[in-house]
């Protein structure tokens, strides 16, 4: 499998499917993602994530994936996301209204693992702006 359909793979597999147990043939053992000032390691995280994303948007669908610039070993692309907050989501609340977000994500590859991602999020914005805040 090529590394843009890789990526288009494990994006429907985990977000839309749920299907973690993909994790150990896409990412490296050592995977390392960075998101803001915050650096995760390992399977164990994706797997929370993944969960604990769900939880909170349990109808979460991918509208659009869009490969940005690719070279040999990096691809960096965005995603689209839509889907209905549901569940608490790091203590932003459950709106019970639909949401859609993009991220912009840099992958790099080592041989045919993921190994490390840095990513740019707009969910907790777009999250928070779904909340009903009286004055």
């Amino acid at each position: 499998m090529n590394r843009e359909k890789q990526i288009l793979y494990a994006a429907e597999q985990l977000f839309e499917q749920a299907n973690v147990g993909i994790i150990e043939t896409v990412f490296a053992s050592d995977y390392v993602v960075h998101d803001g000032d915050k650096t995760h390691k390992g399977h164990k995280f994706i797997k929370q994530f993944i969960n604990q994303l769900r939880l909170a948007i349990p109808d979460i669908k991918i509208s659009c994936i869009e490969i940005l610039c690719q070279t040999e070993n990096i691809i960096t692309w965005q995603r689209t996301f839509s889907g209905t907050h549901k569940r608490i989501f790091r203590a932003i609340p459950a709106s019970m209204k639909k949401v859609r977000w993009n991220e912009i994500v840099v992958t790099r590859f080592e041989g045919a693992y993921i190994a490390e991602e840095w990513i740019v999020s707009s969910l907790a914005f777009q999250l928070l702006m779904k909340q009903n805040i009286k004055k």
